[in-house]
């Protein structure tokens, strides 16, 4: 099994969201002998840019264009970003809540990766196509607040809707979410991150068995 591990967290000991995330797959490497862990680590590795001859590529593609030698070698960078998606099994994304969305660094490596041709394609009738098949993705985050769909701050949350619908977009389907809040709530933070580390080691247990069929329970 491979899992992509995609941090759009700068902090590193002092982070909630990543505390959880390790739990999850420390969790699943005690129980898939094979797991081959890669990390994408949005605020330290150099991510390609979405601009300059690489924006005027995304344009051809988008009308069905090709990419042509002038932009090849600056596009190839898109490319292993995607290649490197695309062979994963698993994906786990360590994404802190940030103004009721999420961080910029997240924004955008999904705007390198959602490219025409590569994970989704229109049909004649000029309707997306996902291609992105057959992959699992667990969101790990932390609020501040509490954000669920019961709390009076629930219709602000932007973040979970956002992210289960691009990746549903391309086509992954089968999400789960560990949300870690309210972290800043002091009287509650301990419980708070209990409970999230708990969720994360049973979704890691039902995360095993990947290539069964059914979804990871929500």
């Amino acid at each position: 099994m491979k899992l992509l591990h995609i941090v759009a967290t700068p902090r590193e000991g002092g982070s909630n969201t990543l505390l959880v995330a390790r739990e999850f797959i420390d969790t699943l490497a005690e129980q898939v002998t094979d797991l081959e862990v890669t990390t994408v680590d949005l605020y330290r590795d150099d991510l390609p840019a979405v601009a300059g001859t690489n924006i005027e590529v995304k344009y051809s593609l988008s009308k069905g264009g090709p990419v042509d030698r002038a932009h090849q070698e600056s596009w190839t960078e898109i490319e292993s970003l995607i290649a490197t998606f695309m062979s994963s099994d698993i994906y786990v994304i360590s994404c802190p809540m940030w103004n009721l969305s999420i961080p910029y660094a997240l924004k955008y490596y999904i705007d390198c990766l959602i490219q025409p041709g590569y994970v989704f394609e229109y049909d004649e009738a000029g309707r997306p196509l996902p291609l992105v098949h057959g992959k699992r993705l667990v969101c790990i985050t932390s609020r501040g607040g509490d954000y669920g769909p019961e709390s009076p701050l629930g219709a602000y949350d932007f973040q979970e809707p956002y992210l289960r619908a691009i990746f549903g977009f391309i086509g992954v389907t089968d999400v789960a979410f560990v949300n870690a809040q309210p972290m800043d709530v002091s009287a509650l933070r301990d419980a708070a991150l209990a409970s999230a580390t708990a969720q994360a080691r049973g979704l890691a247990g039902a995360s095993a068995a990947f290539g069964m069929t059914g979804e990871i329970a929500s």
